[in-house]
């Protein structure tokens, strides 16, 4: 039986602020003023502060604190969250702090302050708001009212402006509101949360010295994720001495899940997303130990068919015979997936139920939980209960078991070649070791480092969609194709408010799917539709921003939500490539109007969905869009006509209008592909139908970078079959080596 909320307590893992402040005090002064328009307190006219407070009558402040007491209980401190505004949350400004200090690039943060700057003047505030009176001295009420002016300005710049000014001040409240947990019933940990016994990894400690430390293997793997972990298993297996290095570090059960702060700062690249640089699309990418395999909700879905049939006829017909299906199910029975323990949540039951209603194509979700019932919304911040089957559970484990090594805190910045006979020869990485603190954990300052050589045969590039192309080219690698072909699942989210209460963050968190609109163009291009982690950090981001008051009435109703996304299989792609300054990854990516059609439609069909689902009020993130609200006519028996209510239909026509403008609307992706691509010719791919590098010799890819194009589906399992396939096939190359030598 699971413990009780009450017996589970979670090591905490905070990490110290960066010593310098990004933000001069008058720069900190106009972001505050723009967080407190946001997020709003809310006062009394007869008691309000103009200045820092949103005057309402006292009429409408009793009927909102009643409508908060409503929703959050009598002994909730409704008048407290009224009364919160993000600039009296010491963590919020610690988060901003690290967000501009470390995780936005310095050419975004130069031009984020020169904004700040110039609304700190009397001629800048008069250009940009219309008054002369500095941002920051107006009161909250004009505040709010330039950034609603912003969001429907005809100036791109000013809606852009919004759109991210609102966001990441609605998410880093979100992460530090001492009251919105209590107002949701959001508790710390899953009501069902229990922990498991993780395995205990022995890493490779570096011992003091001045020179680099030198470690020999046969094969070195960069990555721990969902293909470095398949790999290792087999290598290990196979009799090869292995290392796995991994730029981040494990985190066992008895940390997880953790806090929405920490879980984006230990667990996420770039502390949680990756923004394009057009601003259209946030990404995000598991960076830890597991990889994304360590973040991501369970789903495991096998390689669809028409995709495989797509990237056969580029020439790699691998995809499309009985050894990949092979080691699609070898990976999928080692993970113990499977559908029999499922239980739905309700935004998954709303969305099956809906597509039976509809006679929609629909399916449940495989999850990757062992055979047993994972009944765990917080997936994204880590499981503590072991029960899903990440890399970081199944495959590395089997690979240590097997006598493979690890060493965690190790950033490896090139491979190493050697000229072999005119060949470009892989032989190995270096990098740079940073150890844990003397507590054993990452937030002190007494850490050792150590430039670290690893001497291989083979070396096995598993860093992910963002990060292996980089490596390579840090490497001086020259084909032009790496980097580029970036694919997404991009996305954007429709939410349900229901009567009855929901508690979304309950539950499976992506248990079904309905596939009606995978195919619009005939060549698999459309979108899946599916239920989002309800994180309130995630969801309240998303949810959309009209204006301070109608967010904070929007905000308690989340435990009555249920959210969804429409996912986009792409097909025109972008680019990633180091930062010129500091070598992190950037990426380009611009939504085109044929992706975009497709999310539209699958938006559309989520909005069907939930009414016949009985949604009381659907809502969008498009902005200008208005949410639809039924009367008690149109719910129940007496809605005999369904989705051709003319209400409703005209609400669906006002989305079509609307669209996906940009650069305001918000779209998401936490998939990656495409960037070292698989293909059969250097000229228009990075790695061979073997994942060997074009133009080396003992350098492979395994990873989600080599996808000939988008997956269409969640894509663990597609990189784990691949990772399987490659790693058999190495090994077996490298035993009849061996042999050879012997004679």
């Amino acid at each position: 039986m699971a413990p009780s909320v009450e017996t589970v307590a979670v090591k905490e893992s905070p990490l110290p602020l960066p010593a310098d402040d990004p933000l001069s005090p008058a720069q900190w002064a106009t972001l505050l003023a723009f967080a407190d328009a946001v997020v709003p307190s809310i006062a009394p006219s007869v008691s309000a502060n103009s200045a820092t407070q949103l005057a309402v009558g006292a009429n409408d402040y009793a009927t909102r604190l009643a409508r908060v007491q409503q929703l959050a209980g009598p002994d909730v401190a409704a008048e407290q969250y009224l009364a919160e505004a993000p600039s009296a949350c010491p963590a919020f400004r610690e988060s901003i702090h690290r967000l501009m200090a470390q995780y936005i690039p310095a050419d975004v943060r130069k031009q984020f302050l020169a904004v700040f700057d110039v609304l700190n003047t009397r001629p800048g505030a008069l250009v940009m708001t219309g008054y002369s009176t500095p941002f920051a001295e107006q009161p909250v009420n004009t505040r709010i009212a330039i950034l609603q002016n912003w969001g429907t300005a005809r100036t791109p710049m000013f809606r852009q402006l919004n759109k991210m000014l609102t966001s990441l001040i609605k998410q880093n409240w979100a992460k530090s509101s001492v009251v919105l947990g209590p107002v949701l019933g959001f508790p710390r940990v899953p009501v069902h949360a229990s922990v498991g016994k993780g395995f205990e990894f022995d890493f490779i400690q570096m011992p003091p010295g001045h020179g680099p430390e030198i470690i020999e293997t046969d094969i070195v793997i960069v990555g721990s994720g969902c293909g470095a972990g398949v790999c290792a298993k087999n290598f290990a297996e196979a009799g090869h001495k292995v290392v796995v290095v991994e730029k981040s570090y494990y985190w066992p059960p008895q940390h997880l899940p953790m806090t929405e702060t920490d879980g984006y700062n230990h667990l996420f690249m770039n502390g949680g997303f990756v923004i394009s640089d057009e601003t259209s699309v946030s990404v995000a990418a598991g960076q830890t130990f597991g990889g994304g395999g360590f973040v991501n909700w369970s789903a495991s879905l096998q390689t669809q068919g028409f995709v495989r049939q797509e990237w056969a006829d580029q020439g790699l017909p691998f995809f499309t015979s009985a050894e990949f299906q092979k080691s699609l199910d070898a990976v999928c029975q080692r993970m113990g997936v499977a559908t029999d323990p499922i239980k739905h949540n309700p935004s998954n039951s709303h969305l099956l139920e809906g597509a039976r209603k509809l006679g929609w194509s629909h399916k449940v979700v495989p999850q990757n939980s062992g055979g047993t019932q994972h009944y765990c919304g917080y997936c994204s911040m880590g499981c503590a209960s072991c029960e899903k089957q990440g890399p970081h559970v199944s495959f590395l484990p089997d690979a240590a078991r097997a006598g493979a090594e690890f060493v965690e805190g190790l950033e490896i910045r090139k491979i190493l070649f050697e000229n072999k006979k005119g060949k470009t020869v892989a032989v190995g990485v270096c990098g740079t070791w940073t150890s844990r603190d003397e507590h054993g954990g990452v937030a002190g300052a007494s850490k050792t480092q150590r430039n670290v050589i690893i001497r291989a045969k083979r070396v096995v590039v598993a860093g992910g969609t963002l990060q292996s192309p980089l490596l390579l080219l840090r490497s001086g690698l020259k084909n032009p194709n790496i980097g580029r072909h970036l694919h997404l699942h991009p996305v954007s989210f429709l939410g349900a408010v229901h009567k009855e209460r929901t508690n979304p963050w309950e539950g499976g968190i992506l248990t079904s799917v309905v596939n009606e609109f995978e195919n619009l163009d005939g060549k698999g291009h459309g979108a899946k539709l599916e239920a989002v982690t309800m994180l309130p950090s995630v969801w309240l981001t998303i949810a959309p921003w009209i204006g301070g008051l109608e967010y904070k009435d929007l905000v308690p109703r989340m435990k009555h939500m249920a959210g969804y996304f429409a996912l986009a299989r792409d097909r025109d792609t972008g680019r990633v490539y180091p930062d010129p300054l500091d070598g992190r990854c950037r990426l380009s990516y611009q939504l085109s109007r044929f992706d975009k059609k497709s999310i539209l439609e699958g938006l559309i069909g989520l909005a069907k969905l939930q009414y016949v689902a009985g949604a009381s009020e659907i809502f969008t993130a498009i902005p200008g869009c208005s949410a639809f609200k039924r009367t008690e006519a149109e719910t129940g028996a007496e809605d005999a006509e369904g989705i051709n209510n003319e209400r409703f239909q005209a609400w669906l026509k006002e989305i079509r209008r609307v669209g996906l403008p940009q650069p305001e609307t918000m779209f998401m992706s936490a998939h990656q592909m495409g960037t070292c691509r698989m293909g059969a010719s250097p000229k228009t791919s990075v790695v061979d139908a073997e994942g060997k590098v074009w133009g080396t010799e003992g350098l492979y890819v395994a990873d989600a970078s080599v996808f000939p194009s988008a997956s269409g589906v969640n894509p663990m399992v597609t990189v784990m079959g691949i990772a399987d396939w490659l790693s058999r096939n190495m090994s077996a190359r490298m035993a009849r080596e061996r042999e050879a030598a012997k004679l």
